[in-house]
């Protein structure tokens, strides 16, 4: 759809009298970051859809503030045969928004299905021996070796969710989208009222049932579905969304632009906040499949000549309070974060340097395409400065614009960039999914079972292996840094710095979890 085209299709929903009656106080009316146009989130890896995945599906464990593991759908676990036998107890009374009980077997094939697509779900079935369901309450795996990190790879925050579906919906291949939304979330997806581009409905699921104990933290706790009915209305436009919100036509912007937040701020029916506290790493990530990116010369070429600040500048403009750079392979403030090999970072940040080394490297004019998202306005920034960041260095640069549902499914495609294949794109990771070597999934190097891009890099796996095999936190920290070292010489992708997304949101709104946008717990005052 075109831009003028879609932004009337925003303006007609949002003017729409019938519409404005019904979003009364037991709506919540929400401006996302961009449409979700990949509904799956075992499909796909990007935060919008992880934020519907966790509105529409529930989860065996959740992780709290402090980074903890905490059951949520199970009831508790066993674990026996010295640590090779783990038995997990649903809930009781769980139900699918289909009417149907969640059943063990249900699980089984909603953790096989995402298994296949997850970093630390590959991880895990490696070690698993037989996954079965003995009874309709028991998931029961037989490890080949003691795993301690089995909750924490059912239950991490961030992309790759693992979504519990029915079995018959779970059954699907991993590398096709399930379309029909079916879960045992605190909110129902409402298909009938999404429109592609302008609006997606959720409505709260009268069945579900809350943990009985707990307090709400980050995916953990009681999940309290506080309204009715939750109305995403897309508006890419920042303008128009900031005028939204100020005439109380919406709740909830999730990801206001840095250059309207002094606008946003002077208004008091408003209130700046950060939900997601442990911020955002921008990065580049290269096709390591084709030429000129698998050539990792090249890779550390542009790294050198690159000025992370611009990058976070671009994003978040001059306030060094709301970015940071001098960023490594691990989020700071997490325990595997460290300054191992940050020097790589340092310098004079030389493109004619570096465009010497790229020649050198037997570089032979290649074009570069870089997928930019017209609709995203962190995202296109990121890619605004990476394109002249590439030029300067010497490479030949294809900037191709296109909205942001595009680049998520041309992404997948491992085609050459003549047959509609890609060299590179940015994204935005948060600090929680960049925190550990078990989770990080940009940080794999397992070929084309890795994440987009596919990287070979047979040392960074091997430095993993013995990080998840490390007996203590100080040793695992000693094979952090290690990864770290080895990621600023296999580059699998550029860390483009740290930044912290504030939201804005009515001044009535309360109660609201931190951690990502989740939809439970905030409530009108």
């Amino acid at each position: 759809m075109k831009r003028r085209s879609f932004l009337a299709a925003t303006a007609t929903v949002l003017a729409a009298p019938s519409i404005t009656r019904a979003e009364s106080e037991r709506v919540l009316r929400f401006i996302p970051q961009s449409d979700v146009t990949v509904l799956d989130p075992v499909f796909s890896s990007v935060y919008v859809t992880r934020n519907h995945g966790y509105a529409v599906f529930d989860t065996l464990y959740g992780q709290d503030g402090k980074y903890g593991i905490q059951p949520q759908m199970i009831e508790g676990h066993t674990v026996e045969q010295a640590g090779k036998l783990w038995r997990l107890t649903l809930r009781p009374g769980l139900m699918f928004h289909d009417n149907t009980p969640v059943l063990a077997r249900d699980c089984v094939a909603s953790i096989r299905r995402w298994a296949k697509r997850d970093t630390f779900g590959q991880t895990l079935m490696a070690v698993t021996d037989e996954l079965s369901a003995p009874d309709d309450r028991t998931i029961q795996f037989r490890l080949k070796q003691p795993f301690p990190f089995l909750p924490e790879a059912l239950g991490k925050i961030g992309v790759n969710m693992l979504p519990i579906m029915p079995e018959r919906l779970a059954t699907t291949d991993a590398f096709k989208q399930v379309t029909e939304m079916v879960g045992s979330g605190p909110f129902r997806f409402v298909a009938d009222e999404r429109v592609t581009g302008a609006r997606v409905v959720y409505a709260r699921f009268d069945k579900y049932v809350p943990r009985q104990n707990g307090m709400p933290d980050w995916t953990t706790g009681p999940k309290i579905a506080n309204f009715d009915r939750v109305v995403w209305n897309v508006i890419p436009d920042p303008a128009t969304a900031a005028a939204a919100m100020q005439r109380g036509e919406a709740d909830w912007w999730e990801q206001p632009s840095f250059d309207l937040l002094p606008l946003l701020r002077r208004d008091p029916k408003l209130a700046i906040s950060l939900v997601d506290v442990s911020g955002n790493i921008g990065l580049i990530r290269f096709n390591q499949l084709h030429a000129p990116f698998n050539n990792p010369d090249i890779r550390r070429a542009v790294l050198r000549a690159m000025d992370q600040a611009d990058f976070m500048q671009a994003v978040a403009g001059e306030d060094r309070s709301a970015w940071r750079d001098r960023i490594g392979f691990f989020a700071p403030g997490t325990p595997m974060a460290s300054d191992a090999g940050l020097s790589a970072l340092d310098g004079r940040h030389d493109a004619a340097a570096a465009r010497a080394a790229i020649l050198k490297a037997g570089y032979q004019g290649e074009r570069v395409v870089l997928m930019t998202p017209s609709d995203y306005p962190r995202i296109n920034a990121l890619c605004e400065v990476a394109a002249d960041l590439m030029q300067r260095c010497g490479l030949v640069v294809d900037l191709q614009s296109m909205d942001w549902g595009t680049v998520i499914q041309r992404r997948n495609s491992k085609a050459t960039t003549d047959k509609g294949g890609w060299s590179a794109f940015a994204t935005t990771l948060t600090g929680a999914d960049m925190g550990s070597p078990a989770s990080a999934l940009a940080l794999r190097g397992n070929g084309l079972d890795a994440w987009l891009g596919w990287p070979d890099a047979p040392e960074l796996e091997r430095l993993r292996n013995a990080w998840l095999a490390a007996p203590d936190r100080t040793t695992q920290q000693k094979f952090a840094a290690d990864i770290q070292l080895q990621a600023f010489t296999d580059v699998p992708y550029l860390p483009l710095g740290q930044f912290f997304q504030p939201t804005a949101r009515r001044q009535d709104l309360v109660d609201g979890v931190l951690g990502m946008t989740m939809f439970w717990g905030i409530r009108k005052a």
